[in-house]
């Protein structure tokens, strides 16, 4: 009977000591992902970043500049025979504009969209401060990503969004995320790898190239904390 009791107690030392694991992990791997892309302090003075660079679409290299200041608003910049589009999304309001397909105005998101895109304001990353921010983040193992070593993390929004977040074991850049998301009422698995990663003169390390849906981006530069007008946060035609 002791024996029995002891193996009791031992398991339920065993189970408590894994969950710890679990909650140490996921910490630590955030705060070895924050190390390596150039520390806290480094990215908590951004206040805006844009990004310069070109998107491949069917072998067709397009024009593309992201602005972003951080909590107010992002606008997405792309130019095509001649045309230029946009997207736009601030803290309450959210506008696209697309003449390549014969759009004469830019037309409103609905809420929903609008929320759905919010964590893009956020350009400290929702990592930095995770918990203050009302973000959850847990631990999901580690797993092979395409011959890549990873840890996974499930990083739940305070807004409500769930990303999967892949992490390089032996760097621990941010690879990869998945989310789920919306597009014309159906739910989609929205996939976007980040690589090539390059320290900036500010000091943070950022990826280079990015690839999603909408196909693999480029970028070229990238300018840190520069003062952005901010009326262009407003659609024009």
């Amino acid at each position: 009977m002791n024996k029995i009791r002891v193996s009791i107690l031992g398991a339920a030392l065993l189970i408590l000591g894994v969950v710890a694991a679990h909650a140490q992990t996921a910490d630590e791997i955030v705060q070895k992902h924050i190390a390596a892309i150039g520390g806290q302090d480094v990215w908590k003075k951004l206040k805006s970043i844009k990004m310069i660079g070109s998107l491949n679409i069917n072998g067709t290299e397009i024009p593309i500049t992201v602005t972003t200041v951080h909590g107010k608003g992002q606008r997405s910049d792309i130019s095509f025979n001649g045309m230029n589009g946009y997207e736009i999304i601030t803290t309450t309001e959210g506008w696209s504009m697309s003449p390549f397909g014969g759009q004469a105005k830019p037309e409103a998101m609905t809420e929903a969209e609008v929320k759905q895109q919010q964590d893009g304001l956020d350009i400290q990353g929702a990592l930095i401060d995770y918990k203050a921010k009302g973000n959850k983040v847990d631990f999901l193992g580690k797993d092979n990503l395409e011959g890549t070593d990873v840890y996974k993390l499930k990083v739940t929004h305070a807004n409500g969004n769930i990303e999967t977040m892949y992490f390089d074991a032996s760097t621990y850049y941010h690879i990869r995320s998945i989310e789920k998301v919306k597009v014309d009422g159906k739910e989609i698995e929205d996939i976007t790898n980040y690589s090539n990663y390059k320290k900036l003169a500010e000091g943070i390390v950022f990826p280079m190239s990015i690839e999603s849906e909408g196909g693999p981006m480029v970028v070229k530069t990238v300018e840190v904390n520069k003062i952005v007008d901010e009326s262009i946060f407003k659609p024009t035609k």
